[in-house]
């Protein structure tokens, strides 16, 4: 059941970003499906492999792929469903807390936090740069 909350709020909360960044009123509805499939995707694999970089990773793969999907269903441009979808898992919460503990004087909580963030990320990076690469690859491909 708690996962099924997890997609609902990450559907809704995940089409609230995408009206924010004027996200075309056809592709709400897709662009909000990725972003909670991805959320819930985060949220099985950091519970039970216990890694929020590794969890973050494959919830980014998965955001991709759908979006790679749906653009070239649609035709439109893959960050109409990508920047929606990988807005809850940026680690807005890792740099807050990074900043407090700077400000408060504990630099040893504000470098774990701060590696964690970046490792973060960085893994939201690559997983976006391996599915652009793939999709390149096909493009080239087809032209052969």
């Amino acid at each position: 059941m708690m996962y099924i909350n997890n997609f609902i709020f990450a559907f809704i909360c995940t089409i609230g970003f995408a009206i924010l960044f004027n996200v075309p009123k056809t592709s709400l509805i897709k662009s909000g499906f990725g972003g909670a499939l991805g959320w819930t995707v985060f949220t099985l694999f950091n519970y039970y492999f216990d890694s929020i970089v590794m969890a973050t990773f494959i919830a980014s793969l998965i955001i991709a792929l759908i979006g790679e999907v749906f653009a070239i269903l649609e035709k439109r441009p893959l960050t109409v469903y990508i920047i929606p979808g990988i807005v809850p898992l940026v680690p807005g919460f890792g740099l807050y807390y990074t900043m407090l503990s700077i400000l408060e004087r504990d630099y040893d909580l504000a470098i774990s936090y701060g590696s964690e963030s970046l490792l973060i990320a960085i893994s939201i990076a690559g997983a976006l740069t391996i599915v652009l690469s793939l999709n390149s690859y096909r493009k080239q491909r087809k032209k052969i």
